[in-house]
């Protein structure tokens, strides 16, 4: 709990779960908790107080994020992305570097806005790319190609994107920018109906000459890793606002696995609750150590990016480590909690049905677990000889 908690009261929390289920069932957007959301200033969490947000350290929304993700995980991972840019900004501000300044005073005026940076087939992530960005004269680019999991599609009004520039004389360079929705340039394909996670609505997106102008070029930058801060800001909140989401998935299903326990009964131990089974309650404890380990890591990791801690050559294996972490301890916890329930979570409609469904979406964010360990190998062990 933090002193915001008045962001999402009791009353609002179970208004969202209410509608999760109705989300999920029907594949349409989070029109409802969006509105209540953005109403209540949750869009503006990590904006500085001077720019209309407020001032909310990553620590704080961290945790915020835990408990949204508890109640609505695909609302919470849909808000994820508008809450990963304003604290990329935040994070370089904070860093003395006021390139994206820009992005918290349009937050702060109510912009919302969506990540567009995947691509199919693209396992380089942040350090290459298949979109094709085309500079203009006056110092703009115009983006082409085709972008995935882009959550928010119905309601982004600024898009960040990127693609890679093949022709200036200094190219190749991996170019960051931001495109107006009302520029126009794209389309939205209405192509997700996915396992989990449906009320994102992570449309695909085609850029077909979608301008960035010049002054929301943020960086031209070389192929490949880079010690340039923007990918360090993108990497530590993308990373750790995830790691939250999934860390109150697993929350919850702590929650309702406890609560099943309590209520089901067993005909073959004389009606009493599953909850003095011995098999049942080794289940529930292994869910809770591996549960109670995330949030203490979740708060230390945060805080260092807040504080501006030096952790050197560890930052990325820190990061990586936890979004692991987090992804797969949510899966073991769904399944325990699913296995101590019984089959009445096998229906669609059952809130441990969806979050079995909801957690697997964790499989496929950045970075994979193949990428985590080549990065947290290479921090121990030095590059493998060839």
């Amino acid at each position: 709990m933090t002193e915001h908690d008045d962001l999402l009261s009791d009353d609002r929390i179970e208004r969202f779960r209410a509608r999760a289920a109705q989300y999920d069932a029907e594949n349409r957007f989070f029109t409802e908790d969006f509105a209540e959301l953005a109403e209540a200033g949750y869009l503006k969490a990590l904006v500085p107080v001077e720019f209309g947000g407020l001032g909310l350290s990553l620590e704080q929304t961290a945790r915020l994020q835990v408990r949204l993700a508890g109640a609505a995980p695909a609302t919470a991972l849909a808000v994820n992305m508008h809450l990963v840019w304003t604290g990329i900004a935040k994070t370089l501000r904070d860093r003395g570097d006021d390139s994206l300044e820009f992005l918290l005073r349009e937050a702060g005026a109510g912009e919302v806005f969506a990540f567009g940076l995947s691509e199919a087939g693209n396992d380089l992530v942040l350090f290459g790319s298949t979109t094709d960005a085309r500079p203009q004269p006056d110092g703009g680019y115009r983006f082409h190609g085709t972008k995935i999991f882009t959550s928010l599609s119905p309601a982004w009004t600024r898009l960040g994107t990127m693609g890679l520039d093949t022709t200036s004389a200094d190219a190749p360079k991996i170019v960051y920018g931001f495109i107006d929705r009302t520029g126009g340039g794209f389309e939205i394909r209405e192509d997700w109906d996915t396992v989990g996670m449906r009320a994102t609505q992570s449309n695909t997106t085609v850029l077909d000459g979608a301008l960035a102008p010049a002054d929301r070029v943020v960086r031209r930058l070389d192929p490949g890793p880079n010690p340039d801060p923007l990918v360090f800001a993108i990497f530590a909140n993308f990373e750790i606002l995830l790691a939250a989401v999934y860390t109150g998935i697993g929350a919850r299903a702590l929650e309702l696995a406890v609560a099943s326990a309590h209520r089901r009964k067993s005909l073959k131990n004389d009606g009493r609750s599953y909850a003095s089974d011995p098999d049942i309650r080794w289940r529930v404890a292994e869910a809770a150590i591996d549960q109670d380990a995330l949030l203490p890591q979740l708060d230390a990791i945060a805080r260092d990016v807040d504080t501006l801690a030096d952790n050197g050559a560890q930052w990325f294996p820190k990061l990586v480590g936890m979004k692991v972490r987090a992804t797969e301890t949510a899966r073991r916890v769904v399944d325990q909690a699913i296995r101590v329930s019984g089959g009445s979570s096998y229906f669609s409609g059952n809130e441990l049905g969806r979050l079995y469904r909801d957690v697997l979406a964790g499989l496929f964010h950045p970075s994979d677990a193949e990428s985590a360990h080549n990065t947290v190998a290479n921090a121990w062990l030095g590059p493998a000889e060839d």
